[in-house]
């Protein structure tokens, strides 16, 4: 049951990572790193398992059986002649010819306990050889002397003892081999990083001027550098950021002066109509004017919002707070539930701007507003982020227009009037879920709706909290 249990989970595995880029790194670096370094390793490896397999291993065989055949004769002439005279002219002769030294030990058993190598391919290579060549039982050890052989063949009347040079038995070539192959690994590995970081920092450079600039319209520019294309790229992104931000100022300069100018017929429209005799028209008339200033008084915040910057710590569960109190003192039904120590960097003024218009919002179509205020794990793994929750019980809006809510001056009388206040007039014109946005992204953040559980309309907004 287990087995199976088992085979069920690693199916589902295999099934869930079958594609190739489940394996593969995300980042540029590591991908670059991987394109260069894995075709170089992969060689070095192909050329070592040649080199073990036709040249190491094949030399190692050779030397191997001749040295057993120099003990199998050695053995044989013994065997013929077992005399101390022979044993000792034997015992000349392989030194000397052979270069392999031999002694009788009379009364000694082989070793029952084994010492293997490191490279258990050595003992089963030797092994080999010496069971082709010898019949007696043996024993041997390659690990006791560095230089040296010990093989040991029972005879009769004790064991027949050889000791034989180590580059006799073994190429001693192939580690030298294998550590110049590693080092030469490892040095293309270290240039190939040194080079992909280099080339990858530009493009590092770029990204985080980007995201400057979409938090803060005046970020300081920077210098295109690294390759041709990378610098094509930035070239484009400060061109593209100099446009931007001549719109920004065009827009912001333009409602600005039409609001000014707008302000003289305005004021002189309301002198007027002070001066005139009240009645039902005249006071109908006030209300026009009245919601007039308030709309001008909306686009020209509007305006001035992306001109904004980000840069001090701000509390940002003193700040909810903040807005819930000043919510209650307003007459608002107002539940909070805030965590602490909820710090982001940004501008005071324009969050408080952002969160109570969404509470403002809220209260405008709900009887009861619920705010909570957390410190939530971010979406695929990229980290911590503050989350604002902001509830009502209101009338909801449908989910095809959650996006279109956040169009500057559009509407939903039918679902949600977004009619004008004195406590938010931005609001009565459409601009109140942009600002919010806007201010929101500005601070590296951004803002959503989603049904809520309380059957109104959620309005959520994270920020990056302080690290």
């Amino acid at each position: 049951m287990k087995k199976n249990t088992y085979a069920a989970r690693l199916a589902n595995w295999f099934s869930r990572h079958r594609r190739l880029r489940d394996f593969t790194p995300k980042g540029l670096f590591q991908r670059s790193l991987l394109i260069i370094a894995l075709p170089v390793v992969l060689m070095q490896a192909g050329v070592l398992w040649m080199f073990f397999d036709s040249q190491w291993i094949t030399v190692t065989a050779r030397l191997s059986e001749g040295v057993a055949g120099d003990v199998a004769v050695i053995l044989k002439l013994y065997e013929d002649d077992p005399s101390p005279q022979n044993l000792q002219k034997l015992a000349q002769y392989s030194l000397k010819k052979m270069n392999l030294s031999m002694r009788l030990e009379s009364g000694e058993t082989l070793p029952t306990s084994t010492r293997s190598s490191v490279y258990s391919l050595l003992d089963r290579t030797v092994r080999k050889a010496l069971e082709s060549k010898i019949e007696a039982p043996f024993w041997f050890d390659t690990t006791r002397y560095p230089a040296y052989v010990d093989i040991r063949v029972a005879v009769p009347g004790g064991v027949m003892r050889f000791i034989a040079p180590r580059g006799n038995v073994f190429s001693t070539t192939g580690h030298i081999f294998v550590f110049w192959l590693t080092l030469t690994t490892a040095l293309l590995t270290t240039v190939a990083i040194l080079f992909i970081r280099n080339q990858v920092r530009p493009i590092q450079r770029l990204a985080d001027a980007a995201d400057r600039f979409g938090k803060d319209l005046d970020a300081p520019a920077f210098s295109p550098s690294g390759a041709r294309e990378v610098r094509q790229a930035a070239r484009a992104f400060i061109t593209m950021r100099q446009r931007i931000q001549r719109f920004v100022e065009q827009r912001t300069a333009m409602l600005a002066a039409v609001s000014h100018d707008l302000r003289t017929p305005v004021t002189r429209l309301k002198l007027q109509f002070a001066l005139m005799e009240k009645n039902a028209d005249v006071e109908a008339a006030k209300a026009d004017l009245a919601e007039m200033e308030t709309m001008l008084d909306a686009y020209l915040a509007f305006a001035s919002g992306a001109r904004e910057k980000a840069g001090a710590p701000v509390d940002v569960s003193a700040l909810v707070a903040r807005i819930a109190k000043n919510s209650r003192r307003a007459g608002g039904a107002v539940e909070t539930s805030i965590a602490t120590d909820l710090v982001c960097i940004g501008r005071e003024e324009a969050l408080q701007r952002c969160l109570s218009n969404l509470v403002n919002n809220a209260m405008r179509h709900g009887t009861h507003v619920w705010i909570s205020a957390a410190l939530k794990a971010g979406e695929k793994g990229r980290g911590e982020t503050i989350r604002i929750c902001v509830d009502d019980d209101g009338p909801g809006l449908d989910e095809a227009h959650f996006e279109e809510a956040f169009i500057p001056f559009n509407r939903f009388d039918e679902a949600r009037s977004l009619n004008a206040s004195d406590s938010s007039p931005v609001q009565g014109v459409g601009l109140g879920l942009s600002i919010a946005r806007d201010i929101a992204r500005a601070h590296g953040g951004d803002v959503w709706l989603e049904k809520s559980p309380k059957g109104g309309l959620r309005a959520l907004v994270s920020l990056p909290p302080v690290v």
